[in-house]
């Protein structure tokens, strides 16, 4: 492979026009990196001086999108990756800061922020792309080890979503062929960030009583930063699709949690440390890492989340119950039961069954005497419930 191939190449791929890039170009790189692994290296290089040269916009966006297009198409194993980590640890390929300057702010705006998007991708490819076939854990050590690396992954997750709502053109740029063709694959990646973030997270939700303190806290944090970071991202693909930036059937659905969830679980962690430094300030908490089943405390806190999560208050409903009165009152005096029975007789049989315990001090001589030869099956009726319960004297 002659150094120059790879110029022109890339000279092509990112040419000084209007069209957006071609895939032509994507696939003569990555079989020039298969067959030639030195080209692998020499590629840092030619890049830094192609994009760090330009005045030009148009130049500028297109060596970005060919380097987000390699870093999707060749597999994470690939020396591809290896040297350009290496690169960019030795600062021959820099996107972070990013000094492009053009004569439009709006553009360089948006070139600035996609090579922030990019530096940042160098990196959360390699965790997300990792083999996540190992088994469950089965110690509470491993089980915090667990969450410890999907507290870190969800945050790292985070910070490339903003990246990827950074990245949205504003005014002349948005209405570029070459803008939209990379806000494409922009989108497209933070739809493959949100489907590896949500399930990480529940794993942290569902975990989070039973960590460490630091953990915990940790887990609040990222729990706190997905709520306010779902309306934002819900705005950010309302605006994709107006914008008809790839098809609707791919957009995923925006997980909403509610202010409320929030608090009641800040609430939650927060009374449950201050309940474990009062009763036990002179013992900290330990972890085992034997193997265990849980402890009654930790199925509670268990429930306590999945409460958390699944929780829907009505407020209304709530202050209806607080402020109601019964019509009956139990263990009272019932000084209507005639005036009760008489209207319980032409009420229809089928209605569900409701006994009233009656009050202990009244004997049954005086029921016998208050009802005299009335015997048999007779209806108590219920003017509040609208219920009728047959009674046998």
């Amino acid at each position: 492979m002659r150094g120059s191939d790879l110029k022109l190449i890339l000279a092509r791929a990112s040419s000084d026009d209007d069209v957006a890039l071609s895939e032509t170009h994507v696939w003569d790189l990555a079989s020039l990196f298969s067959s030639s692994p030195s080209a692998s290296q020499a590629f840092a290089l030619t890049f830094t001086r192609r994009f760090g040269r330009t005045k030009s916009w148009r130049v500028a966006v297109k060596c970005l999108h060919l380097l987000h297009r390699l870093l999707r198409t060749l597999p994470s194993d690939h020396p591809f990756h290896s040297h350009l980590l290496r690169s960019h640890a030795d600062a021959i390929i820099s996107l972070n800061p990013c000094h492009f300057r053009c004569t439009s702010d709006e553009l360089t705006i948006f070139v600035r922020s996609y090579a922030f998007f990019l530096d940042e991708a160098l990196f959360c490819l390699q965790e997300i792309t990792k083999d996540p076939s190992l088994p469950p854990p089965k110690t509470l050590a491993e089980k915090v080890k667990e969450v410890d690396q999907a507290v870190e992954l969800v945050s790292q997750l985070q910070g490339m979503l903003d990246r990827v709502m950074e990245c949205r053109p504003l005014g002349t740029a948005g209405r570029s062929s070459i803008v939209r063709s990379a806000m494409k694959h922009i989108i497209r990646d933070s739809f493959m960030w949100y489907a590896t973030l949500w399930p990480r997270l529940m794993l942290v939700l569902d975990n989070l009583l039973q960590m460490p303190h630091r953990l915990c806290i940790a887990g609040l944090d990222i729990y706190k930063r997905a709520a306010e970071q779902a309306g934002r991202l819900d705005e950010h693909y309302d605006w994709c699709k107006r914008m008809s930036l790839c098809g609707l059937y791919e957009y995923p659905l925006v997980e909403k949690i509610p202010q409320i969830q929030v608090r009641a679980l800040e609430s939650l962690v927060e009374n449950m440390w201050q309940l474990t430094d009062s009763s036990s300030s002179s013992s900290p908490v330990t972890f085992s890492s034997s193997p265990s089943t849980l402890t009654a405390s930790e199925s509670s806190s268990s429930k306590s989340v999945e409460t958390v999560k699944n929780a829907v208050i009505n407020v209304e409903w709530e202050k209806f119950e607080e402020d109601e009165k019964p019509l009956i009152q139990f263990g009272q005096e019932r000084a209507n039961w005639e005036d009760l029975l008489e209207a319980s007789v032409d009420c229809s049989s089928t209605w569900a069954p409701l006994t009233f315990d009656e009050p202990q001090e009244r004997s049954q001589n005086n029921e016998d005497s208050r009802l005299g030869k009335h015997k048999g099956n007779l209806q108590e009726y219920n003017p509040f419930l609208d219920h009728v319960h047959l009674h046998t004297i």
